[in-house]
């Protein structure tokens, strides 16, 4: 659908994304302690209240005007939501005794930001329950913004069943290689302006402050489980497998609310993000929705979700509902008809187009999920990244690739002046194909000696640069603009560090095993063979740490049962004492131990520390 057909006159969702309005913060920015500006959203401001420029999608432009809107909103008759303090949205919902913080934002900084402006108007309430809709970093991370350390006793912090693992595995497990991929879906080393980074389509960007975690010490285990906190009724659906692995919507009967979570947001999501995750359900993502609409029908007045502005009125909430249920039972069931006609996922990606109904309401737009990203992915859930074809059965890796295409073209020159030729065809497929085809112009000279490459690099840049100010989506957007200001400076950003201390510190034992074990330098460790027991006598468990063939395994087992073989090491102590031992805040001989304290120096000097900021659009 052309921009032109687009219905730029339907205004209700700017007056909704007014509704409510209490005050902004005054100015919009926000500091950490050593005075580093963690969020500005006064930098948007300053330009979003102009016109579309021809450096910007112009249906990307209105959505990053929406969401760019700041301050404290009330919601409904004691349910208030903070907005613009962060790429999510803080909801407070006023109990007996104080308020109830659902989803405290990414970083502690813009957590206690959001939470004393809405005090500053709505009184000094104390925080009296802390809700988790799903284990995204963007809906824990400011936790001790608002529970600082010492505060949380008594305090029920709810989350669905699964949140910890789920919580671990993407932002520890894997959270180095996501949040340097980050950089690019955020835009965060791109400036805050028209040529630059306008929105994510979900929100504005990321905070960068610090990161935390205050575990969950209530689970939802079962849709229609209900919890009292604070005098406020809460009924709950689980809903796994959809936006997040562990994931909720719930109900606050008394009051007529319903938390969609961001399973219902006013974009297409990601059915699997550009920074990476695990590939999401669309099938249950649609179906959750629907069950949705039939558990809680009647029930509510008003929706909010974790992110944008909220809807008003039983009838368009649930044709919102609908809508998206449709969307994305939609993308999943075409997808897989033309993946059974043995369509790959490029194919399918090209062919697909939503029903105009669908590509018409501005919530279905592709803002920060795509359509053409999203199928990729469903195909990926169900082949794997296999197409069939054994041309690409066992392709050789960018690099050497790129060696032979080039090759083929007639050399590094003539590649760039074909390039070039279908870059300035002014056809969007041509400049496609001229970033692929100087790509591999750049990776085919790794080390940068032929004074080709900087000219490949420049016009790469210069192209990425085109395709971006072109696109709808706002994370490709900033995955194009990055890409060029990387190929021009080097790799750079701010990555945010989603395994700190607080984070490592919520942790279980079994998952910091788990996070040192997949940093182990596996050829390193080839010939190593040792065994460490920790007897941790505060949880009563022992767990025994096992290196053979370049693998770290762990296995635990009550404190009170004797091992059946002696391990080359035993060490006594508490969990808080190994987190200071593995964070280097406590020597080794401080720990009571019996056996060769050795192995332990020779175990972690096995351990890797990945490259924070390691290249994505260079070899």
């Amino acid at each position: 659908m052309t921009t032109e057909a687009l219905p730029f006159e339907d205004t209700s969702d700017f007056a909704d994304a007014d509704r409510g309005f209490v005050a902004a913060l005054e100015p919009g920015v926000v500091r950490a302690a050593d005075g580093r500006v963690v969020w500005d959203n006064d930098a948007y401001a300053a330009y979003l209240r102009a016109e579309c420029p021809p450096t910007a999608h112009a249906s990307l432009w209105r959505q990053a005007q929406l969401v760019a809107r700041q301050g404290l909103y009330q919601v409904a008759e004691g349910v208030y939501q903070v907005r613009g303090l962060d790429l999510s949205n803080m909801t407070l919902v006023e109990g007996e005794r104080g308020v109830v913080v659902i989803d405290p934002l990414v970083s502690n900084e813009t957590a206690a930001a959001a939470l004393a402006l809405y005090r500053q108007h709505r009184g000094p309430r104390p925080v009296t329950g802390l809700i988790y809709t799903h284990s995204h970093v963007d809906h824990f991370g400011g936790a001790r913004g608002v529970l600082p350390e010492g505060t949380e006793r008594g305090v029920p912090v709810v989350a669905p069943a699964g949140f910890l693992e789920h919580a671990v595995s993407e932002n520890v497990y894997a959270g180095n290689a996501m949040s340097r991929r980050a950089i690019f879906m955020y835009g965060n080393r791109l400036p805050k302006s028209p040529e630059g980074q306008v929105s994510s389509g979900l929100g504005m960007t990321p905070s960068t402050g610090a990161v935390s975690l205050v575990p969950p010490t209530v689970d939802v285990t079962e849709t229609g489980q209900e919890e009292t906190i604070d005098g406020v009724r809460i009924v709950f659906q689980l809903t796994p497998g959809t936006e997040a692995p562990a994931e909720m919507h719930f109900l606050f009967p008394d009051l007529r609310v319903l938390c969609l979570s961001e399973n219902v947001t006013h974009t297409m999501h990601n059915i699997q993000t550009l920074r990476g995750a695990l590939v999401r359900d669309a099938r249950m993502w649609s179906r959750y929705v629907d069950e949705a609409i039939e558990l809680f029908h009647g029930t509510f007045d008003v929706a909010f979700a974790s992110h944008h502005w909220p809807t008003w009125g039983h009838d368009k909430v649930v044709e919102l509902m609908a809508e998206q249920r449709d969307l994305y039972a939609y993308m999943h069931d075409q997808t897989l008809r033309l993946l059974n006609e043995g369509l790959v996922a490029a194919e399918i990606a090209e062919q697909m187009q939503l029903p105009p109904a669908l590509e018409r309401a501005w919530h279905s737009r592709g803002y920060y999920g795509s359509l053409s990203h999203n199928v990729k992915a469903i195909y990926h859930r169900y082949l794997g990244w296999f197409e069939g074809n054994p041309a690409g059965l066992w392709e050789l890796p960018p690099t050497e690739l790129a060696a032979r295409y080039v090759d083929v073209a007639g050399g590094a020159e003539a590649a760039l002046a074909k390039a070039r030729a279908y870059a300035d065809s002014g056809t969007t497929e041509d400049l496609r194909f001229a970033a692929t085809l100087l790509n591999h112009v750049v990776f085919a000279d790794p080390a940068a000696v032929e004074p080709v490459t900087k000219d490949a690099k420049e016009t790469l840049a210069e192209v990425y640069t085109r395709l971006g100010h072109g696109s709808e989506n706002g994370t490709w957007r900033n995955f194009y603009l990055t890409a060029a200001v990387e190929l021009r400076r080097g790799p750079g950003g701010e990555v945010a560090d989603t395994a700190g201390s607080d984070v490592t510190g919520a942790l279980t034992v079994e998952q910091l095993l788990d996070s040192i074990a997949i940093r182990i330098d596996g050829p390193r460790a080839w010939d190593e063979d040792l065994t460490v027991d920790l007897e941790l006598s505060d949880l009563r468990r022992r767990h025994r740490l096992t290196l053979r063939n370049g693998v770290l395994t762990h296995r635990a087992s009550r404190l009170e049962a004797a091992p059946r073989t002696p391990a080359g090491l035993t060490l006594s102590l508490t969990k808080p004492q190994l987190l200071a031992l593995l964070g280097g805040a406590a020597a080794l001989d401080t720990v009571e131990h019996v056996g060769d304290i050795g192995l332990v120096q020779r175990l972690l000097s096995l351990v890797t520390t990945p490259d924070q900021l390691f290249p994505i659009v260079t070899p």
